[in-house]
């Protein structure tokens, strides 16, 4: 009799994959419930009185070896347990590999290191097999097993590396206890074959062992409750109702104006003034579509600040104050922020009505991971509270003029000077005496790729988004002009204009981080990139699609990411993710890059959720690498200076509860010092590093991305 509801424990080894193998097991194992614990949440002692409650146990991947405590935790023990506390057991990865060291398998590396590739395994056809045709799998290791003779491990699945590494085991059985286990990744979007068969077989098998040994079963109760908390996905069944906002609505007004561009209405709106604060939001090329254009009062509010303070900075005009935190986060605080301005009703065509418009730091994200260095120059949080706006739809030609403000003379004020502008196209400002450009020292980047190798082939990341930051110094001009050279030289879908004191970020990003579209039917959309080849004569489409799309590494780069991603979107959402695109490349004005899309539908209509799905996938991926907590943690052991600004995000939050986030990349930004008749503007630059990384190839591949800001300047 098959079991009704049957509660499986998910072992994480801090990975990154680990809810798209939660959501595996949901697809493969009808009605089950999956509780997740971290590896070094118990110990054995504490967690085996309360196995008995659990119908399987899987023990997830993860980043290491199985022969490091620290990497694997209590998993080592799982393998060893006594007769009568054994339950079935299924392992991925790290979790095979435990299981064969644990019996007497020996662990090596592989000559050449497999991460994000696609394999045909061969298999015996029987118990995880049974009935499964052809299997083509990811494989995300660098450490492989080599089965003891005569052992109690036998061999159920194998691919065939040639040259490069030989026979390699890819699932195993313990003959005599219920537990089995994967080397590839079941989970991995691209595999075909032997994903939810898989499973399905290991739950039969599972089944099969528990008719036959009739094990001891503990009911479910408060205790257990109370030490392991609700089940995956749980966030949802958390959720607060949001508040009902008595904030105003917006006013719109429409305009048919073709002829406009953003140029014009940044300086009907004074941004040459660089002594005022000024937003805008530039869809300056392909896919971006809406422009925004912020009109900021004297009084118009800024919200600041740095990670490891208690306190949040509140700026209008001349006048700062500091609001304390208290128990609640910065998070928390933007949260109940935006949830009383919330508006319900606005013109449906654009994205944004008006709210919050600036810039979150890669360590917002990170000193979640791991302890950040310092305190930065640059505000880790750094918004305006954007009351008055223009947006320009590219695509219809259409402007649209709003405001926030009751009864606002503002609104037919600016229509009327809007459509008096004539056309103005960006001007490209032209540089101001002699630049000093201060790269990277070379050797010491190309050194420092050559650990994150190391790093790689020891297991303890699959890629590594390595990272470096350039200078330029130069005679101070207005970075207005700064910014029209750039959107001149590499016009961007996600270009920015961005002077929220003490920071003036100047962006021509190529990638959207996350977009949610406002409730009532929210959805998540994700467009990593990750592969990149500069436009020169004789680079096709054609060209560039084999070199890219035809590329085992490029492919491999981007498809790390694609899983990560998945993950984090389960986080938030649950179940419904789908990857929408996948290594399509793009055309854009100065490359050609790899862009995936991955789309997430919360089961839950709410508009807090895009702000906690931001909160849940920072820092964004596609700049660390995978595993995500152990690639953010080597990464501060191979980068001189904290990222800051750079690799962050910049967008917006609309007082609709949409949202739009785009990775700072492709960007430079610098700290406003008015005592000084120079500037230096700083921006980062690298690549992700993989086993197949050529230590040459990744610097010119950095110098390509940062001659497209660079340029700018000279």
């Amino acid at each position: 009799m098959a079991i009704e509801h049957p509660r499986i424990l998910l072992v994480d080894s801090y990975d990154s994959f680990t809810l798209n193998l939660a959501s595996l097991l949901k697809q493969s194992i009808p009605n089950c419930i999956i509780y997740i614990i971290k590896n070094d949440a118990f110990t054995i002692a504490q967690l085996l009185p309360f196995l008995p409650a659990f119908s399987a146990v899987i023990v997830g991947p993860g980043p290491g070896s199985p022969e490091n405590d620290r990497d694997v935790g209590l998993i080592k023990d799982l393998w060893n347990l006594g007769e009568h506390s054994v339950l079935p057991m299924f392992g991925v990865c790290l979790g095979l590999q435990s299981l064969c060291v644990a019996h007497g398998a020996e662990l090596k590396r592989l000559d050449v290191v497999k991460h994000g590739q696609i394999s045909r395994v061969q298999h015996t056809g029987t118990f995880l097999f049974q009935g499964v045709g052809t299997v083509r799998a990811v494989r995300y290791h660098s450490l492989h097993v080599v089965l003891r003779q005569g052992g109690c491990i036998e061999q159920l699945a194998w691919v065939d590396d040639g040259a490069e590494n030989g026979h390699v085991v890819m699932a195993v059985r313990h003959t005599s206890k219920p537990f089995w286990a994967v080397q590839y990744h079941p989970e991995s979007v691209c595999t075909r074959g032997g994903g939810v068969e898989v499973i399905q077989n290991f739950w039969q098998l599972a089944q099969d062992w528990a008719r036959k040994v009739q094990p001891r079963t503990t009911p479910w109760n408060s205790s257990l409750q109370e030490m392991f908390g609700d089940p995956w996905p749980s966030f949802l069944r958390a959720r607060p109702r949001m508040p009902i906002s008595q904030f105003p609505g917006v006013t719109t007004a429409v305009l048919d104006l073709p002829h406009i561009t953003v140029a014009a209405v940044c300086e009907l709106f004074g941004v040459c003034n660089e002594e005022r604060p000024f937003v805008c939001l530039d869809s300056a090329a392909q896919p971006g579509r809406f422009s925004i254009v912020g009109s900021l009062m004297p009084e118009s509010l800024q919200i600041t600040h740095f990670v490891g303070d208690n306190s949040v900075s509140l700026t209008r005009g001349r006048h700062t104050s500091q609001e304390i935190l208290g128990d609640r986060d910065i998070w928390t605080w933007l949260s109940d922020f935006m949830a009383s301005r919330r508006v319900h009703e606005g013109h449906p065509d654009i994205p944004f009505w008006g709210g919050l418009i600036g810039l979150l730091s890669y360590e917002m994200g990170a000193h979640s991971l791991c302890t950040v260095k310092g305190k930065r120059c640059h505000p880790d949080v750094n918004f305006v509270f954007v009351e008055r706006s223009v947006v320009i739809d590219s695509a219809t030609g259409r402007v649209f003029v709003q405001s926030l403000i009751p009864n606002d003379h503002w609104i037919a004020e600016t229509t009327k000077a809007v459509s008096g502008l004539n056309s103005q196209p960006m001007r490209p400002g032209l540089p101001t005496g002699k630049a000093n450009i201060t790269l990277p020292n070379k050797d010491r980047y190309l050194c420092r790729i050559n650990a994150a190798k190391e790093y790689i082939s020891a297991g303890d990341s699959y890629e590594l988004c390595l990272t470096a930051r350039t200078t330029v110094s130069l005679p101070k001009s207005t970075s207005w002009r700064r910014y029209q050279a750039l959107r001149s030289k590499n016009p961007a879908p996600y270009s920015a204009y961005l002077r929220l004191h003490p920071t003036t970020l100047l962006s021509s990003s190529p990638e959207r981080f996350l977009s949610t579209s406002r409730p009532p039917d929210s959805v998540f959309h994700l467009r990593p990139i990750k592969g990149t080849v500069r436009k020169a004569p004789g680079v096709t489409r054609a060209v560039a699609e084999e070199a890219l799309a035809g590329s085992v590494k490029e492919v491999a780069e981007n498809l790390m990411i694609v899983d990560l991603i998945r993950h984090d979107l389960h986080t938030i959402v649950g179940e419904d993710v789908e990857v929408k695109q996948f290594c399509v490349v793009e055309e854009y004005e100065t490359v050609w890059q790899l862009v995936s899309v991955i789309e997430g539908r919360p089961s839950v209509q709410d508009g807090l959720l895009g702000w906690e799905m931001l909160r849940s996938s920072l820092p964004p991926g596609s700049m660390t690498g995978a595993p995500k907590k152990r690639s953010v943690e080597i990464l501060q052991t191979l980068e001189d200076d904290e990222r800051g600004i750079y690799s962050g995000v910049f967008g917006y939050w609309c007082v609709g509860m949409g949202s739009d986030w785009s990775v700072t990349i492709r960007s430079c930004f610098k700290l406003d010092d008015d005592s000084s008749d120079s500037e230096t503007w700083e921006m980062g630059a690298g690549g992700a590093i993989t086993a197949l990384s050529d230590a040459e190839a990744e610097w010119e591949e950095m110098v390509v991305k940062l001659n497209s800001v660079v340029g700018a300047f000279t």
